[in-house]
C-alpha cells in the first residue's frame, strides 16, 4: 500500500535551537519504516542554495529578499518537495514560508500583502490539485525569548546578515511567527524552547503523538540515548 507523503515545516527565530532536532524528529520517522528527506530554505536545491548565499551575505532591501526567497521556494517545491511527496515521503524542512512573512514581513516591516500574493503564485499549482496552495501539514514552531536567543547566539559561530541583527529585529520576528501561528493555529504547534533539550524533545514527541505519527518516536530516541 502506498503512503501518503507529509510536509513538516520547523520554524523559530536563529538560535531558538530548532535545527538540533530536526535529525531526531528523522529517526523517528525512519524508525516507523518512512523514506525521510531532510532539506532547509533558503535552500534545497542548487539554484536555491546560490540564492540562500546571497541573501545571507549581500544587503538588499526587503522585497528583494522576499523575491529571491519565494524565487528560491518555487524550485525547491518542483525540484525536491513535490516529488518527495509524490513519492510518500516524509519532508521535513528547516524553514519555509512562515519564515519570509516573520524575517522580511514583520523583522524588515515589509508589507504582508504583497508576501501573501507571492504565496500564493509560488505555491499553487505543484500540488496533484492545481489550485491546491502547498503547504506544510505541520509546522512546529520553536518559540523562544529574543533575549535568550540573542545570548545563545553570542556563543555561535560568525553571525551572518540575519544573526547579526539587533534585538529589536528579533522581537519583532518573533511576533510575526506568533501571528502566523494565530491565523494557522490547525498548522501550527507551539514548542517551548526555552527549556533544557530533553524537555524540548518530549514537547516534540507529544507533538508526534498528538498527530497520530509518534508510535516510533519513543523508540528511536532510547535507541539513541
Amino acid at each position: 500500500m502506498s503512503r501518503t507523503g507529509l510536509f513538516i515545516s520547523f520554524e523559530g527565530i536563529d538560535g531558538a535551537g530548532k535545527s538540533s532536532h530536526i535529525s531526531e524528529v528523522a529517526d523517528a520517522f525512519r524508525a516507523q519504516g518512512r523514506c525521510v528527506l531532510l532539506t532547509r530554505e533558503p535552500g534545497g536545491t542548487p539554484l536555491a542554495e546560490k540564492l540562500r548565499a546571497l541573501l545571507l551575505a549581500d544587503a538588499m532591501d526587503p522585497l528583494t529578499e522576499a523575491l529571491l526567497a519565494f524565487a528560491g521556494r518555487r524550485d525547491h517545491l518542483v525540484q525536491v518537495i513535490e516529488p518527495a511527496l509524490a513519492r510518500g515521503d516524509v519532508v521535513l524542512c528547516d524553514r519555509f514560508t512562515d519564515a519570509t512573512f516573520a524575517y522580511q514581513g514583520a523583522g524588515r516591516g515589509f508589507d504582508c500583502g504583497p508576501l501573501a500574493v507571492l504565496e500564493r503564485m509560488v505555491q499553487t499549482g505543484v500540488a496533484p490539485d492545481p489550485m491546491r496552495l502547498r503547504e506544510p501539514d505541520l509546522t512546529v514552531w520553536f518559540d523562544l525569548p529574543p533575549e535568550v536567543a540573542a545570548e545563545r547566539l553570542s556563543h555561535a559561530r560568525l553571525p551572518d546578515r540575519f544573526e547579526s541583527q539587533p534585538l529589536e529585529f528579533f522581537r519583532r520576528v518573533a511576533q510575526g511567527y506568533a501571528d502566523r501561528a494565530a491565523g494557522a493555529p490547525q498548522r501550527f504547534a507551539r514548542i517551548d524552547a526555552n527549556q533544557e533539550r530533553g524537555v524540548v524533545w518530549q514537547q516534540l514527541q507529544a507533538v508526534l503523538v498528538a498527530r497520530g505519527w509518534g508510535p516510533g518516536a519513543a523508540a528511536a530516541h532510547e535507541g539513541a540515548a
